[in-house]
């Protein structure tokens, strides 16, 4: 054993004081959640990478019947979090808790290589909890796609050198708007019609940046159905890239930083547009539960979230007049926003409503993309295995449009068309950007 990491009964110990055991108990190991799993799926249906596998595993290292070795941290980190087996598991397994306290464990545990190190620290801890740092990043990329450095790098084939992962997301990645336009934003906007609600809206990090365009659409839409919008200046990432990589803490820091930023507000829903987000934003509740001054509050700042497509769909966006040229279009749903966030309906009810539009349901839907956060980047193979998978059905119904609720399972699914050679034939949008595009169109305007 490296002298650097910790003593596997040391790390046993931390396990068996920190994991909910009730929770472990409560699976029954009656294999509900075998088929809804990908990894499982996409092993040949190993037991050690299905949902109840792992929870096997993690008991198994509290009960002290086998080592918490690199076998076991490999198993756990090869799992999406996509949390499909939730909704289908008898006893109510909060699966997703248990996956992210045992990472934590091991991450906060062991001593990674200096690069590592150096990597997470950047991300999670100088990055992501910085809005102007990520303007400064997407300033960047601004600048590489318009000042002709981005042909001159392609041209060069300097790409090539680069991993399949990285090549793959300079291909797909969207047009970042101009630095100016990310700073200096309206902090509150009025309703275009009478106003039915006043709503506050989590604008997230990378949506305000690198997808600040179908931000804006989302804000757009909010307007038409009679909505007034405040936009918290002192909001902060959601904390869900740190939750399921370990950096549990600073989850909790981010979380309690948005509860301050949204609490005072008089909002009737504090509404998100990128299921990742809201997935973790509802689950608040759970990541402060034993802080005595956050609980409650967590609680109560859970219970106000709302995507945007339950908040169009009660709001009657759908019974408006929306048009778009004659295609076909499918949904691929985000898993949080479905599994964690129960929503699955209203997107489609949205797609559904907009004449000109031939809606297929995509085979499999509700099972995972591939791009789970970073997973695209960290699980590069089996990542791109489901994708493969998954592309196989977006094929054999031949959509025009993919649509998704998700800024990774954008990317995710760019990356599908990409590999396919399909470019010419399909793309893929966010929700928010069709939505709008149909009522600009039912207005004989061009978007």
């Amino acid at each position: 054993m490296n002298s650097k990491e910790p003593c596997k009964s040391e790390l046993q110990e931390e396990f068996k004081e920190r994991m909910d055991y009730n929770e472990l108990l409560n699976c029954m190991r009656c294999g509900f959640c075998l088929p809804s799993c990908p990894t499982y799926v996409e092993t040949n249906r190993n037991e050690a990478a299905s949902p109840r596998g792992r929870i096997a595993l993690i008991k198994g290292v509290v009960d002290g019947l086998i080592e918490p070795d690199s076998q076991f941290e490999n198993q756990l980190n090869q799992c999406l979090g996509c949390r499909a087996c939730e909704p289908v598991c008898p006893s109510g397994v909060r699966y997703g808790h248990l996956l992210e306290e045992a990472r934590d464990i091991i991450e906060q545990k062991k001593t990674r290589s200096i690069i590592v190190r150096f990597i997470r620290w950047l991300t999670f801890k100088q990055l992501f909890p910085y809005k102007s740092r990520l303007i400064k990043l997407n300033g960047l990329i601004w600048f590489y796609q318009k000042s002709g450095l981005q042909k001159l790098v392609r041209k060069s084939g300097f790409l090539s050198i680069l991993p399949t992962s990285l090549r793959q997301m300079e291909k797909i990645l969207p047009d970042i708007p101009a630095p100016k336009e990310m700073k200096h934003r309206e902090r509150y906007l009025k309703s275009e019609t009478s106003r039915k609600k006043t709503v506050a809206f989590f604008s997230g990090c990378l949506m305000d940046t690198m997808f600040l365009n179908t931000n804006q659409s989302t804000l757009r839409l909010l307007q038409k159905v009679g909505c007034d919008i405040i936009i918290p200046d002192l909001q902060v990432c959601c904390g869900a890239l740190h939750g399921h990589s370990g950096e549990k803490e600073q989850a909790k820091q981010l979380a309690k930083k948005n509860i301050q930023a949204f609490e005072k507000l008089e909002v009737d829903w504090i509404v998100v547009n990128a299921g990742g987000c809201g997935g973790y934003l509802v689950d608040y509740g759970h990541l402060l539960k034993d802080n005595q001054d956050f609980a409650e509050r967590a609680k109560k700042f859970a219970g106000k979230v709302k995507d945007i497509s339950e908040v169009l769909v009660e709001l009657d966006f759908h019974k408006m007049d929306l048009q778009l040229s004659n295609q076909v279009v499918t949904y691929q749903d985000s898993c949080h926003l479905r599994n964690v966030m129960n929503s699955s309906a209203a997107p489609r009810t949205l797609l559904k409503s907009i004449k000109g539009l031939s809606y297929k349901e995509l085979k499999e839907s509700d099972r995972c993309c591939g791009s789970a956060g970073i997973y695209n980047l960290v699980q590069e193979e089996m990542s791109l295995s489901i994708l493969d998978h998954k592309m196989k059905h977006v094929k054999d119904i031949q959509p025009q449009v993919i649509v998704t609720a998700n800024p990774g399972c954008l990317l995710q699914m760019k990356v599908g068309i990409e590999r396919e050679g399909l470019r010419h034939k399909i793309k893929a949008v966010h929700i928010s950007d069709l939505l709008l595009e149909s009522t600009k169109s039912s207005l004989g305007d061009h978007f």
